[in-house]
């Protein structure tokens, strides 16, 4: 049996003359577990719809289990949904919302029974049984919504931001209790969000979604560590966005310049060459501030020297004195983190992101950014965007 369990092939969907979704191509294994992540508006619950059936596409096909299912009505799909709202019924109790789907099929009493209780212990409610839904906490609601979405041994599980409406606390508990009941259970989870925070804590893989078309797809820490275009560098995480150009090559490393100062870059995969225009990400926690010395920006010829691959390669890049000249702006803390705000040469701004409550720069100081080659990556290249 094939590995896929879902499919999307060129799947394009417009409301009037507005186009929603441009176009997706998305292949997910049996057990995965995929968010699809961005903005309001970015196509995320409409592709969520159609790969329930409640929506169908202008285009494309939707694959479930090898079977064509594009145009199957939504009780003939091997799917269940968990919405924001949980849509609990007020009126029945636990058990009775989460047997509610093996009643309309029928099941007997005792089989009911049997599944709601094997449901309770996976999502860890054994004895509420008879609790009303206004008896119940926020995240008690939602494991009972949940509860009753897996009853059936649905192949997808779809949930449309289902954390929403629980506070900041509760919410990443309910994070890590998800991907826990998710691995035990074995089902395919396909989950959509806003919040990076969520998408990176529970996912196997995350499709960052921009204007209806996937903009990156990949692990958490591909997202996080090598995103491919600059949307995706500040929009997880929130990454710093530089431009300039390449002046030189050297192996496994580039110098990267413009009005500001030089670094040193990790060329990794990235196409590119002498005198490229280029746009790099740095992370802010990979940025590290020193005060200016005279010495921090003058001109070496680093790239012409025989060690300089040799050193590359062990970290030694950190003795190049380069760096980008800035001014300290502001200084904040924040849950452990200390954000240092730099206004570089040409006025555009950098963030360093530090652990402490302190550091010994003040606003009007006159400081050089810097980081190590590995810490920046190539974004918006033709070849990857």
């Amino acid at each position: 049996m094939t590995d896929i369990i879902l499919q999307l092939i060129q799947v394009k969907k417009s409301f009037g003359e507005t186009e929603v979704l441009g176009g997706l191509d998305l292949s997910i294994r049996r057990g995965e577990f995929i968010t699809l992540l961005g903005p309001s508006g970015c196509g995320k619950t409409t592709t969520l719809r159609i790969i329930a059936g409640l929506e169908v596409p202008d285009s494309g096909q939707v694959i479930i289990e090898g079977k064509d299912v594009t145009y199957e009505e939504p009780n003939k799909r091997n799917v269940n949904m968990v919405f924001q709202n949980y849509a609990l019924f007020p009126h029945m109790n636990v058990e009775q919302n989460i047997g509610y789907s093996l009643r309309l099929r029928r099941v007997d009493k005792a089989t009911i029974r049997k599944t709601v209780g094997e449901a309770l212990e996976l999502v860890q409610l054994e004895g509420f049984e008879k609790r009303m839904p206004n008896e119940l906490s926020g995240g008690q609601q939602q494991r009972v919504a949940i509860a009753r979405a897996i009853v059936n041994q649905p192949a997808l599980l779809l949930l449309d931001e289902p954390l929403g409406a629980l506070d900041l606390q509760l919410r990443r508990q309910m994070q890590m209790e998800l991907k826990r009941l998710q691995k035990r259970l074995g089902v395919t989870f396909i989950y959509i969000t806003h919040d990076q925070e969520e998408a990176l804590n529970m996912s196997d893989r995350i499709a960052v979604m921009r204007d209806g078309r996937f903009e990156q797809l990949g692990t958490p820490a591909e997202v996080y560590n090598r995103p491919k275009t600059s949307y995706v560098a500040r929009f997880v995480g929130s990454a710093n966005i530089l431009e300039g150009k390449i002046t030189s090559v050297n192996g496994k490393l580039a110098r990267f310049e413009n009005n500001n100062g030089t670094a040193l870059i990790s060329i990794h995969d990235a196409p590119v060459t002498s005198g490229q225009a280029v746009t790099i990400a740095v992370r802010g926690e990979m940025v590290k501030l020193a005060p200016e010395r005279p010495d921090h920006l003058e001109s070496h010829e680093y790239l012409e020297r025989p060690d300089y691959s040799e050193r590359s390669e062990h970290n030694g890049c950190s003795e190049i004195p380069t760096g980008l000249r800035a001014v300290v702006r502001e200084k904040t803390f924040a849950g452990g983190v200390l954000q240092v705000t730099v206004v570089l040469s040409d006025g555009s701004e950098l963030v360093s992101k530090l652990h402490g409550i302190d550091l010994p720069f003040a606003p009007g100081d006159r400081v050089v950014a810097s980081w190590e080659p590995d810490n920046a990556v190539f974004v918006d290249l033709e070849e990857t965007a």
